[in-house]
């Protein structure tokens, strides 16, 4: 398989005061077209930084990323924009669905900042919504729904404008069992058929098993990697 993702000697720093805080020197990762990473680590080493960057929404301090050949390191913010656009789906842990509307018009929502026609959007919201099983709910708004329909619907919503890449921040964190199980057996489906490449950041080993490999963050840092 041909990288997707390439990070080299990626570095992130904040400044806080008169403190200058790492939370990454020189992070070297590549993910691979129609990989499924699960990423692990303890609280403050890094996870949604990482998946930040990935993303687009925030930049390395130094280094290189690279997606498809494509610096986005480099880009403006509106490249980055677009970049987002094109070939990034998000999926977190609260929903982030619009409570004034449907679940058809949250879904909607990517294809907005695309030059697709209502009937051809309507089309492909149908397709989203059918394949996470919610084509009977499409006129529910979210308090019509339980968390794991809201949950499917942001998937939904993510996979709406086919992007490449889905970066998933604790998607089942809010969830029971057995509704972390359907979300995630979704998210097994999406990468195994559909060929998305998925990085999903978890707290929970369960979770973790869905993925092709787990990646372990320790003081930004990759301490090991496990098999799935």
């Amino acid at each position: 398989m041909a990288a997707l993702f390439t990070l080299n000697d990626v570095s992130k720093s904040f400044v806080r005061g008169s403190d200058t805080i790492t939370i990454f020197d020189k992070l070297n990762m590549q993910i691979e077209a129609g990989d499924f990473v699960a990423i692990m680590g303890p609280s403050g080493s890094g996870k949604t930084t990482l998946l930040n960057m990935l993303g687009g929404v925030d930049g390395p301090t130094s280094g290189e990323i690279d997606f498809d050949g494509t610096r986005i390191d480099q880009l403006s913010e509106n490249q980055l924009s677009r970049w987002r656009a094109d070939n990034v789906g998000f999926i977190f842990q609260f929903y982030n669905l619009m409570p004034m509307l449907n679940a058809a018009r949250n879904v909607e929502l990517p294809l907005l900042l695309t030059s697709i026609k209502g009937k051809d959007r309507k089309a492909r919201v149908d397709a989203a919504l059918a394949l996470v099983g919610l084509a009977d709910r499409a006129k529910h708004s979210p308090n019509e729904l339980s968390g794991g329909q809201q949950q499917r619907v942001a998937i939904a919503r993510a996979i709406v404008s086919d992007p490449k890449l889905l970066l998933c921040d604790e998607p089942t964190g809010d969830l029971d069992r057995a509704t972390a199980d359907e979300i995630l057996g979704i998210l097994q489906s999406l990468n195994e058929k559909f060929g998305k490449t998925i990085v999903m950041v978890t707290h929970d080993p369960q979770a973790a098993k869905y993925a092709k490999r787990t990646l372990h963050l320790d003081k930004g840092a990759f301490v090991e990697e496990v098999a799935a």
